[in-house]
């Protein structure tokens, strides 16, 4: 059973890679990225929702139930919706390969702590020697598959040399933080799954309030709604990336009571990374096309190395 909710996680991983790419190219019709993160929360909400209705029948918890959980449990959404805004405004701050690897660290470093101390109600898997060594060997697989091809390439975005350095470590920090939040989410989202005895109504409430905080955030942003005649220009598949998040959600909610908020993390990560690398070599969703180089290859086998040493001896 284990490694059916590793596979889980993984596959959550790789089909928000493909997300990426789907709402960037509709973020070019709509000509906005916010306006086009409203439209996949607004599409997610509804995939989970009717989801939600046709396996159980309720959509919300009686008022029992919400009366009785601590305010946190409630915060998923919110956080999600925190993350996806925080890359958006973080690219052209630090660049491509600070915006991916250090809110990778942030998963993974959350997730450590999470499993360690049981934060969110998570089970204890307490921190030994080999987990540490496992951790480490991940950490490497993620250097070389995202940090190493960007050196190699060249193909990092430089910053501004006269933008102060204080202000470059402040985004720093904040890009290592909001993957501390994104990792915080799919604990809060695994256990609100747990308590409700119901992952798709868990799943349907964290991204129908992740789709208020962005819709809200995105009209001040914007101050207009898309345009009729921008959304008759996408293609069928524009309109996927919500379907393909809220699925990422739903598996989240059901790997993470099962194997641990730390390799949820963990195993969704290298599927993400994996799902970007194929979307690169063939150039799917209307993304530039570029060859996979062996580096990437090594670092995610890599990384699988260092999820059997944590999981499994």
């Amino acid at each position: 059973m284990v490694l059916i909710y590793l596979g889980v996680a993984f596959l959550a991983g790789f089909l928000l890679a493909n997300q990426n790419p789907i709402n960037s190219d509709l973020s070019k019709i709509v000509r906005s990225p916010f306006l086009a993160a409203s439209i996949s929360f607004l599409v997610g909400t509804l995939f989970l929702g009717l989801l939600s209705w046709g396996m159980t029948g309720d959509l919300w918890p009686s008022k029992q139930f919400i009366s009785n959980q601590p305010m946190w449990i409630w915060l998923g959404g919110l956080l999600g919706g925190i993350y996806l805004t925080s890359n958006v405004v973080l690219f052209p701050k630090l660049g491509a390969m600070q915006t991916v690897i250090l809110p990778i660290l942030g998963q993974i470093l959350m997730g450590t702590i999470i499993d360690t101390f049981g934060w969110f109600q998570a089970d204890l898997i307490p921190l030994t020697g080999l987990r540490f060594i496992g951790l480490i060997i991940l950490t490497l697989g993620v250097i070389c598959a995202v940090v190493l091809p960007s050196k190699l390439n060249n193909s990092e975005v430089i910053l501004d040399n006269t933008r102060k350095n204080n202000a470059k470590l402040f985004w720093q920090i904040w890009a290592i933080i909001a993957g501390a939040v994104s990792a915080i989410q799919q604990a809060i989202n695994g256990h609100l799954g747990t308590i409700l005895n119901n992952s798709e109504q868990a799943a349907f409430i964290s991204f129908f309030t992740g789709f208020l905080l962005i819709m809200v955030f995105s009209l001040i942003v914007e101050r207009r709604l898309p345009k009729i005649s921008e959304l008759k220009t996408t293609k069928v598949w524009n309109w996927f990336g919500g379907i393909l998040g809220g699925s990422f959600v739903l598996a989240t909610v059901l790997t993470v009571p099962q194997i641990g908020a730390g390799l949820t993390i963990t195993m969704s990560l290298i599927g993400s990374i994996t799902g970007s690398m194929l979307v690169q070599q063939f150039g799917w969703w209307r993304s530039v096309k570029s060859s996979i180089s062996f580096v990437q290859i090594l670092g995610v086998i890599i990384m699988a190395v260092g999820v059997v040493i944590i999981k499994f001896l």
